[in-house]
């Protein structure tokens, strides 16, 4: 006795110090002892610490020996005595990683579990603490492995939320078992939930918050009924431009598909036969440039299609005799790839939801979560016809929560930026404005392919990310007044002739080198910019950029 009290005195140094190797080889010798004292002598450490991962490990391959050498009701005893000495555990740290794990590790292991008592448990657990992670994920263990009926389920969540409408998790953990319970039409997505049960869900998440306005949980659950399904991604627009002999496909939404196996390839077919094929593509877009002949030949006529073959998707696109380029799309009305987050399940049931939170806004005047709603509610109904309501909403949340603003910022830029381009599509003009929107960021660059002219001006903009360079048919730029302090984006834009950058915040020549991807620029406007204080710089530029006749300082 008095040796064991010796080794865990000389283990507690150990643990303290998180010398995994010299508290293993005081445990267990260095041969690794697999016996029951050797358990009895971890049980004792891990009842002070039970955060240790290398001695729950160590007990594992301890017990997985035993396994070897005892009858199944041996085994049955002795991991019922593990799952009791667990629970003295979690009373110390009832968010203990290794706590959990082994738990779930030993349930797995018994013979005979018992699903029941475990079930029991984590309802003490979460009657205690209703966001223990660890928790929940080893309850959804528990019902996936003994089969606990979904309605069950359900109910226990009911439970819940009824004690407490700020219970997040199980807020989140109804949001699982919703779809699967009462799903939608085979039309619709796997993850939507029929009509019927989604009313008696905008009753129940309505009580919540006219309850608590200032809750976030049932807010949060409250945009997931709203959601819409993912819209399906396809090949969007394909552009083709005999000069440079340069394809560029755009996509309906971003994709990342770097690193395909060969069953999931996009191949651009010229005429009838194989001109080439990539498998790694950017984040929204791809620009592939020909073998020099393919189509520069403006006598033929050639016509290329692109196979997405994991998607089972194409797109012809016909360059006919004559011309320089073509493209094949589709509008953004047609994909309806501006549709908000939220449903488009019925006009009025959203119309109904709408009135409600304009009610709960006019006694709760300064709710972000209310304001934040209303103003995705209205863009689900009507972007156009509701835009100036969503500016008045945006400015009210920016003075409520000056804490995110910036958030608010570049959200209410996207839906500029979504309704300009709508506005566009019904003008079909290739000349588009943003000028004079508070725009903070930009983004559906892909959507704008081709554009010629594009006109920035006295915005909040900091930079040109990188999917500007999908502005292929880019002819003027216009950015002025802004604080644009780099155009990484303005990269191999071949058309691109006019640059204009007065008021901004170009500071150093390495911040233009990028124009000198863009081989026909001839015009770029400086003033205003502290780079023009720079000592012979127009000389510097002069060397940089030979191809500009045109520059101001």
């Amino acid at each position: 006795m008095q040796f064991s009290i010796y080794i865990i005195a000389e283990c507690n140094m150990k643990l303290m110090t998180r010398d995994d190797k010299s508290l293993l080889y005081n445990v267990g010798g260095k041969e690794g002892v697999l016996d029951e004292e050797v358990l009895l002598l971890t049980q004792q450490l891990l009842s002070s610490n039970p955060d240790f991962a290398t001695l729950w490990n160590y007990r594992r391959e301890i017990l997985l020996h035993l396994e070897t050498v005892r009858s199944e009701d041996e085994i049955q005893r002795l991991y019922e005595e593990e799952l009791s000495f667990l629970e003295a555990c979690l009373k110390v740290n009832p968010k203990s990683y290794g706590s959990w794990h082994h738990r779930g590790w030993v349930s797995t292991r018994l013979p005979r579990p018992d699903w029941a008592r475990e079930l029991s448990l984590c309802e003490r657990c979460l009657s205690l603490d209703d966001r223990n992670f660890h928790c929940w994920d080893y309850r959804r263990m528990v019902v996936r492995v003994s089969g606990v009926p979904v309605d069950q389920e359900l109910q226990f969540t009911d439970r819940l939320i009824g004690s407490n409408f700020s219970n997040y998790s199980s807020w989140h953990y109804r949001s699982t078992l919703l779809p699967l319970l009462h799903p939608g039409s085979p039309e619709t997505h796997s993850h939507r939930v029929c009509e019927e049960q989604l009313l008696k869900e905008y009753e129940l998440v309505q009580n919540a918050f006219f309850t608590d306005p200032n809750d976030q949980s049932a807010w949060f659950y409250y945009r997931w009924l709203l959601g819409r399904g993912v819209c399906v991604c396809m090949i969007s627009c394909v552009y083709v431009s005999r000069e440079g002999e340069r394809v560029v496909v755009a996509f309906s939404r971003p994709v990342n598909v770097r690193g395909f196996s060969t069953n999931s390839e996009v191949i651009l077919r010229c005429g009838y036969r194989n001109a080439l094929y990539y498998k790694s593509l950017t984040h929204l877009h791809k620009i592939c440039d020909l073998p020099p002949g393919t189509i520069s030949d403006t006598s033929n006529e050639h016509n290329l299609t692109v196979h997405w073959t994991e998607r089972h998707t194409h797109r012809d696109c016909a360059l006919y005799t004559g011309r320089s380029e073509s493209w094949c799309r589709d509008s953004a009305t047609d994909l309806e790839l501006f549709r908000s987050e939220l449903s488009v399940e019925k006009s009025s049931v959203l119309q109904s939801e709408l009135q409600s939170c304009t009610q709960l806004l006019e006694l709760e005047p300064q709710n972000k979560w209310c304001l934040l709603t209303i103003i995705l509610l209205m863009r689900a109904l009507d972007p156009l016809g509701y835009e100036k309501e969503t500016l008045a909403y945006f400015q009210t949340l920016k003075e409520v929560d000056s804490m995110r603003t910036s958030y608010y910022s570049d959200l209410c830029s996207k839906f500029m930026i979504e309704n300009t381009i709508l506005k566009m599509e019904y003008a079909e003009v290739r000349v588009f404005s943003l000028c004079e929107k508070n725009l903070s960021t930009l983004c559906h660059l892909d959507q704008l392919l081709l554009v010629t002219h594009i006109n920035l001006s006295s915005n909040q903009l900091l930079g040109l990310p990188p999917q500007f360079a999908m502005l292929q048919c880019l002819e003027v730029l216009q950015a002025d007044d802004n604080a644009i302090e780099n155009l990484e984006g303005v990269y191999h834009l071949s058309k691109l002739e006019e640059v204009s950058l007065r008021n901004n915040n170009i500071t150093q020549l390495s911040d233009l080198k990028i124009l000198t991807t863009c081989p026909r620029l001839a015009r770029l406007d400086l003033r205003g910019n502290p780079i023009t204080q720079i000592a012979n710089i127009q000389s510097q530029l002069a060397e940089l950029l030979p191809s500009i006749t045109e520059l101001l300082l």
